[in-house]
């Protein structure tokens, strides 16, 4: 039965060819694109899901078909784009500096990565230090001896956590009791009085402060400030001062936005994916500008111009013509 099904098949595709070529579901070729982000309590997950309905709204125009693939964060999304198993990823702006350089320091020290190219940039992220009440920590320094999770390796917020350790004076390996899990794990341990703070570099509002925020125990955002980070973010380009608002969390203890510093995120992929695949992504999410703003409240602060701020690698050439064409460029 199985033999005749399939020279059933032979025969009609055969036919279809002799009355003038394949079926239309034949011929029509889809490129499959893959887009790296981060935990889903993150706003790296959203932004990538919007991306991706964006670009598939439009599939019969362009044929690209987005899936979007929740990951270790900025570090493991680089390291995907460059062997090939994500065709763009959500990046740290320091993370794609560190990459591209091969920057002492980085898991690239003395290998850098000349193919990887920017896209665009997205939303400020904040450096945020959040810490139960009763812990008693009010300062960076405060964190000596404590239980702190710094982040999880493969992403971004791992590297900013220990930056912000060492411009304090502080080793991050003796100096602490430190832990490397998921940042989305990291609210539930806080509630549960298993670590006493956690770092973690996102957008704000995030999911992961919501969560951390609303329970029973009392938890505040401590200020990362002071000379040692006020020189941490002259002597690098791609750190600027920021500021965590905690409106969003009415949970928090706090009273007044906290102090801190931040990246951005980008949207990065390599030298490799086809022209044609980028400019019709980058068109996608500019000519869908305010709607695009909409989708995440993270996003209010964004402008076109903006969007081509913090990229430290090379602009892929599909992204550089539509900025031309839209006169950003």
């Amino acid at each position: 039965m199985k033999k005749v099904l399939m020279l059933s098949v032979a025969v009609v595709f055969g036919l279809a060819l002799l009355l003038g070529g394949a079926p239309a579901d034949v011929q029509a070729k889809t490129t499959f694109v893959t887009i790296g982000t981060g935990g889903i309590t993150g706003v790296y997950y959203p932004t990538g899901g919007a991306i991706a309905k964006m670009v598939n709204a439009k599939r019969k125009e362009y044929g690209i078909r987005a899936t979007v693939e929740s990951t270790g964060g900025s570090a493991f999304n680089i390291n995907a784009i460059m062997a090939g198993d994500l065709e763009f990823g959500v990046v740290q702006s320091d993370r794609q500096y560190q990459a591209y350089k091969g920057e002492e320091g980085s898991e690239w020290a003395g290998k850098p990565q000349p193919d990887l190219r920017a896209v665009f940039s997205i939303h400020p992220e904040s450096v945020t230090l959040c810490a139960s009440v009763d812990s008693g920590i009010k300062s960076v320094m405060d964190l000596k001896g404590k239980r702190v999770n710094l982040g999880n390796p493969g992403s971004g917020h791992l590297q900013n956590s220990k930056d912000t350790l060492m411009a304090v004076g502080l080793d991050p390996e003796k100096d602490l009791k430190a832990e490397y899990i998921k940042a989305a794990e990291a609210p539930g341990l806080l509630q549960d009085g298993r670590i006493d703070a956690f770092f973690y570099t996102v957008g704000h509002p995030s999911g992961a402060f919501k969560e951390a925020t609303a329970g029973k125990t009392k938890v505040m955002f401590v200020a990362i400030e002071g000379s040692g980070i006020d020189k941490l973010v002259a002597d690098n380009s791609y750190y600027a001062k920021s500021f965590v608002p905690v409106q969003n969390y009415p949970g928090a203890v706090n009273d007044a936005d906290v102090p801190t510093f931040g990246v951005k995120a980008t949207f990065c992929t390599s030298a490799a994916v086809p022209d044609e695949v980028v400019y019709a992504i980058v068109k996608e999410v500019f000519d869908n500008f305010d709607k695009f703003k909409k989708l995440h409240p993270a996003y209010a602060v964004l402008t076109k111009e903006g969007m081509l701020e913090g990229l430290s690698a090379p602009i892929h050439p599909g992204a550089l013509k539509y900025y031309k064409e839209a006169g950003l460029k």
